[in-house]
This record gives structure tokens, C-alpha cells and sequence, in this order.
């Protein structure tokens, strides 16, 4: 394994982090989470290979994700050899102080410990003002609860915004970025990524594999995620012809580097600058193969292949307004395939990423 540090930090983070999104009691949020048995299987194969970066939400799966990761580690590892990364927004109160103040106390009862790693806004809050989030965001650090922030898909002007608040008034500053970003996704390349490399934000974005259409030559798979996952279908299906074009240099790279379709593609992402691109493992078999990965490099002319087909795409990750009280929507879906009969229209999806 391989490490580097979180922003400007003294934490230490290997460079493949676990995405415990894949966590949870099933039906709470996804069909597809592991039980709380599976969950320990996946957490200890991580740490035997190295791995110590944990990324969870407090709403994924009604918590039971940050419970059954909590309980994993603690059979399994010691606290000071992890790094534990968690979530706020999608709460009653999102961003503001008391609700912050609230939600901490709940996700470290939740995984049993006394201080997170690494607090992360889930998105931004368009009701709560920047400087009441910051300042409560800096009691954390200060009373020890919290050791660094992080931010997660949001505008370019809107982080950096907190960034600058955070600086004015001396507070902590957010060190990470958990942004949407694959080769089949690469918006946040006009703003967002270029403010973060100026300050020094370590990149940790979610969906590297865009939800296992970088790992496979079809645009379909046969997985329980892959019929059942409408979020997915929703970031990504409307633009499949076009992607397909990625798709296919994808397989071919891997196949001249004799090597699978889903390491080429997280390569690139270290290609790219990303620190630790956040991998969702329901089989202990894909950490394998994204541990391997670390052995491939990609030339230059590798990364200008794999980029030449992209065309732009519409925004999704950053939203424009906050969902309504209790109701964690961020994508539109548009279709939805249901048993080869081919693609229905539905409405908004009511889901966390």
C-alpha cells in the first residue's frame, strides 16, 4: 500500500479509501449494503491490505453504516491506526450550529469512538450563513472532537467562499474535497479541482469507477447494484451513448497493459493528482484489484487517450438548492431499466450519496 497526507495535515491516508456507502442494512437507503457480518469480512481485508481510510455519512443507511463500520474496526484494529472520515448536511437543521453540534455527538456514539478523523459537509447549505457553519465546524476542532474538515460536491465559488471565511476569522480550514469525478465526469475540472490544488486540498472524490460503467465493456452488468441502483442510472445513463466512446478506450488500455478495465481507470485517477479516490467494495475481491492498481502507470499520451472522447456534461454532484426538510434528493432521474423491456420514465430520486 501507499500513503500520502491529508492536505496540510500530519494524517496520514493510504491512497485507496474504503467507501462504506456499501454498508448498512439493506432497504434502509440501498438493496444492495452488506450486513453487518459481510461489512467486517470487507473492513478486515481492507486493513490486512493496508488500507486505513474509512469513508461513511450519517445517513447512509439510517446509520447503520457508521455502525457496522465502527463495530468492524473496533474487532479488528486499533483507533489510532485509522482514519475515519464522516458526514453532515442531510439532517433536520443541515449546516447550522446546532445542528452540527448535534450530528457529530450521534456519528461518534454511532462508531464508537470520541473523535473523527476527518468531518465532512455533505453538500452546501443555502440557508445556513457560511460563518455560523465554519465557526461551528471549529468548535469541533478545537474541542477535540474533530482533527480536520472536508468539503463535498459543491460550486467552485461556494468553497471557496467557506475557505475564505474560515481564513478571515482564523479558523480551520477544510483540507479535502469529496467531489463526483471520474473520466465519464470531469465538470469540476473548470473550478472546483484547480481552487482546491491552489490551496493545497487533497482530492478524495467518490465514484472513480462511475458506478462500475469503467469496469466493464458494457454499459450493463449483471450485479444486484447494477439492476437495482437507480442513483446510478440517474448520474449516468442519459449520456450513455457518448460514454460508451470512454468505455471502449478504457478496454482497450487494459487490455494492452494486461491488466482489468477498472485499474486503468483508477489510475488515471493518480495520473490526475487524486490523493485517494474512494473505492465501494462489496466483495473484498475489488480492494484487491484497487491495491493492485497501484502498481499501474499511465503515460501522458495514456491520459490525453483515455480524455480526447469527453463532451460536457450536466451538473451532477453540486446542487442549486437545499431539498426539502427530510428528503435526501440530489439527482433527477430521467430513465430507469427494468427487466430488458427497455427504459420508463419515473420521478425524482430520494437518495444519499
Amino acid at each position: 500500500m501507499e500513503y500520502t497526507k491529508l492536505g496540510n495535515t500530519d494524517i496520514t491516508v493510504s491512497k485507496i479509501c474504503v467507501g462504506c456507502m456499501s454498508f448498512g442494512k439493506a432497504g434502509t437507503m440501498h438493496d444492495w449494503t452488506l450486513d453487518e457480518t459481510a461489512t467486517e469480512s470487507v473492513v478486515r481485508h481492507a486493513l490486512d491490505l493496508g488500507i486505513n481510510f474509512f469513508d461513511t455519512a450519517n445517513g447512509y443507511s439510517a446509520g447503520t453504516s457508521e455502525e457496522y463500520l465502527g463495530r468492524a474496526l473496533q474487532k479488528n484494529t486499533q483507533r489510532e491506526k485509522v482514519v475515519i472520515a464522516s458526514k453532515v448536511y442531510f439532517n433536520p437543521g443541515r449546516l447550522s450550529r446546532a445542528a452540527i453540534h448535534r450530528e457529530i455527538d450521534g456519528t461518534l456514539q454511532r462508531l464508537g469512538t470520541d473523535y473523527l478523523d476527518l468531518y465532512i459537509i455533505h453538500r452546501f447549505d443555502y440557508e445556513t450563513p457560511v460563518e455560523e457553519t465554519m465557526e461551528a465546524l471549529n468548535d469541533l476542532v478545537q474541542a477535540g472532537k474533530v482533527r480536520a474538515l472536508g468539503a463535498s460536491a459543491m460550486y467552485g465559488y461556494q468553497f471557496y467562499n467557506m475557505q475564505l471565511a474560515a481564513k478571515e476569522h482564523g479558523w480551520a480550514q477544510f483540507q479535502a474535497m469529496e467531489n463526483h469525478y471520474n473520466l465519464l465526469y470531469r465538470e469540476d475540472e473548470r473550478e472546483l479541482i484547480p481552487i482546491c490544488k491552489q490551496m493545497g486540498v487533497s482530492l478524495m472524490p467518490y465514484s472513480p469507477l462511475a458506478a462500475g460503467h469503467l469496469a466493464r465493456p458494457t454499459w450493463n452488468g449483471d450485479t444486484c447494484r447494477s439492476k437495482t441502483d437507480r442513483v446510478a442510472m440517474g448520474k449516468y445513463d442519459r449520456t450513455e451513448e457518448q460514454d460508451m466512446k470512454i468505455v471502449a478506450r478504457v478496454a482497450e488500455l487494459a487490455e494492452r497493459y494486461g491488466v482489468k478495465m477498472q485499474q486503468i481507470a483508477l489510475a488515471w485517477h493518480w495520473a490526475k493528482g487524486v490523493a485517494s479516490p474512494i473505492v465501494g467494495a462489496t466483495k473484498s475481491a475489488y480492494l484487491d484489484d484497487a491495491a493492485g492498481t497501484l502498481a499501474v502507470r499511465l503515460t501522458e499520451e495514456d491520459v490525453a487517450y483515455l480524455e480526447e472522447p469527453y463532451v460536457p456534461h450536466r451538473i451532477v454532484g453540486a446542487i442549486d438548492h437545499n431539498p426539502a426538510e427530510g428528503v435526501m434528493l440530489l439527482d433527477e432521474i430521467v430513465t430507469i431499466r427494468k427487466k430488458g423491456i427497455g427504459l420508463l420514465e419515473t420521478d425524482a430520486l430520494l437518495c444519499v450519496m
